[in-house]
């Protein structure tokens, strides 16, 4: 498929509203048995991803890499790394999928690439090589020191000594994962190229890695420091990051990436905003029509405590005229969801995946939260995640969000594998909520699910309409969604005490969650943890 071409049955915008379903390829299905998933093993999994309702794939990293990030250090931008398969699989799987009905967005890593990446490999032979200035290096102070305070997302300063250069290179990451250049054009060339590579294959939208760390500042001055209570975790929380990412200078670079996608009808970006004030960031990177279709940041997936505050406040600040939103609750970055927000409380799980359905924007579903499953218990000596080792505290952190997924009760590795050596242990509490076992059962939360994403697919109001929060008592979350002839109040209840609130005599119920229900009195009854939603005339 040519870059003009258009997916067959694509339109313009139809991210907008979207539920889009990530997937980890190393935990979704194993098939050739090595204990690792592969993008086979996706192909084979695609049929239960297309029966949740969902509009389309998020596909994390499946690139050539070392894998001392898990593909979020490139050393290929254009192949597949022989541990996922071939672009032939690749092909399949594509094909696969918009045979379902489903759209295919993929990462792009632009910000960084591998050491071991060839455009590396050169740029660090010496100083005067084609590829010279296609990383950031930097010589040190005169007593040797790096040339700020920066300091790396994993832990440590920002920059690593090359002696073969006798400079330092910058890094937000591992050591291993150097940051590009921006500065030079031929860099920024380099990257649309590989993104032109995919969407010639026929991909549907890109999710942009930390989008927002690609430009530094030239001057490279020192963060200042950020104010804390206790000391940070990590030291890059010590810092206040206004000169090592979200330059100016960025958003002309999207404006490039936009011109690119527009030569692509049907094509979607959705950027990953991690900074100070990430709403705010979103907004700019989002403005206009010459920027990000949508993006997301940490507001939710950071959270830990699922107040109605929380959700008004996120939703307030993105109102109908800022652009357009994506929301998830969970993805590979975070503890899941069930533990870190809803404490591993079934109803609690429901609500919040309720609430994230009706919230006005795109959404992003990870894979096994339509199980619920909470999150997975690695031992240390069993982790794998780097940035997981660097943090410890006794659990697992991003690794207890990528353990293999269940399809089946039973077996040496619930369904994921035929090998029970997989790559990360599987969760034996996982196996009771394998899909298998939620498919038979009308009242799991798989199928839970798929009648939350089918009340929003045939909503205009709740797949695009606006967005009107309600006042309501402290602990109660109450919003409406308009859209031309249709009106949607979604009442939820984040407290463990039964509650009323009050309605229209009217209102019509299309969806109650954990026993909630309306006596047509103008009052509900929302039991702990309950929610409606529900129609009203217009």
């Amino acid at each position: 498929m040519s870059l003009t071409e258009e997916p067959a049955g694509a339109t313009s915008q139809w991210w907008r509203g979207a539920v889009i379903y990530q997937i980890y390829p190393r935990s979704f299905c194993d098939s050739n048995g090595d204990g690792v998933g592969d993008l086979r093993g996706v192909t084979d999994k695609l049929d239960h991803v297309a029966s949740l309702g969902v509009d389309g794939i998020w596909l994390s990293p499946f690139f050539t890499s070392p894998m001392r990030d898990f593909g979020y250090d490139v050393s290929d931008y254009c192949d597949v790394d022989p541990l996922f398969g071939t672009l032939a699989d690749f092909d399949a799987l594509l094909a696969r999928a918009h045979q379902l009905g489903l759209k295919v967005i993929i990462d792009q890593v632009w910000s960084h690439t591998s050491d071991q990446h060839p455009w590396f490999q050169e740029s660090a032979a010496s100083r005067d090589n084609p590829k010279a200035d296609w990383y950031v290096w930097v010589d040190a102070k005169p007593d040797g020191s790096p040339p700020n305070n920066w300091q790396a997302m994993f832990g440590g300063p920002s920059w690593t000594w090359n002696p073969r250069r006798r400079q330092y290179y910058l890094h937000n990451f591992l050591v291993e994962q150097p940051d590009l250049n921006f500065w030079d054009p031929q860099v920024q060339d380099a990257v649309l190229a590989a993104g032109r590579f995919w969407l010639d294959r026929g991909v549907d939208g890109f999710r942009l890695d930390v989008i927002n760390f690609i430009f530094h500042d030239k001057a490279l001055q020192d963060n200042p420091q950020a104010p804390y209570e206790r000391p940070p975790r990590v030291p890059v929380l010590y810092q206040r990051h206004i000169h090592d990412r979200s330059q100016p200078e960025a958003l002309a670079f999207l404006g490039r990436l936009r011109a690119m996608m527009d030569e692509a009808p049907g094509r979607m970006t959705v950027g990953e905003i991690g900074d100070e004030d990430p709403i705010a960031r979103q907004q700019e990177y989002t403005a206009g029509v010459h920027r990000l279709d949508t993006a997301y940041g940490f507001n939710l997936l950071d959270a830990r405590h699922p107040t109605s505050a929380l959700f008004a406040g996120v939703m307030a600040r993105w109102d109908n005229a800022s652009g357009w939103p994506a929301w998830s609750l969970s993805n590979h970055d975070v503890d899941r969801y069930p533990t870190r927000l809803a404490g591993d409380d079934p109803a609690l799980t429901r609500l919040l995946m309720a609430i994230l359905v009706c919230m006005r924007g795109t959404t992003f579903i990870y894979q096994g939260d339509e199980l619920g499953l909470p999150q997975g218990h690695v031992p240390f000596d069993k982790l794998k995640d780097p940035f997981a080792k660097a943090v410890w505290n006794g659990g697992a952190f991003r690794d207890g969000a990528r353990t293999p997924i269940p399809w089946e009760p039973e077996g040496p590795a619930a369904g994921f594998s035929s090998n029970p050596d997989t790559w990360l242990p599987l969760d034996p509490a996982h196996r009771r909520l394998a899909a298998s076992v939620q498919e038979s059962d009308p009242a799991s939360m798989l199928n839970f699910t798929r009648q939350l994403i089918a009340a929003r697919r045939v909503s205009d109001a709740l797949k695009t309409g606006d967005v009107k929060i309600l006042s309501l008592a402290t602990g109660l979350l109450g919003f409406e969604r308009h859209a031309p002839g249709e009106q949607v109040i979604c009442l939820f209840n984040l407290t463990r005490d039964a509650v009323e609130a009050p309605v229209a005599d009217s209102a019509q119920v299309l969806l109650a969650i954990n026993e909630a229900w309306a006596e047509g009195d103008g009052h509900v009854r929302l039991p702990a943890f309950g929610g409606l939603i529900l129609s009203l005339e217009p």
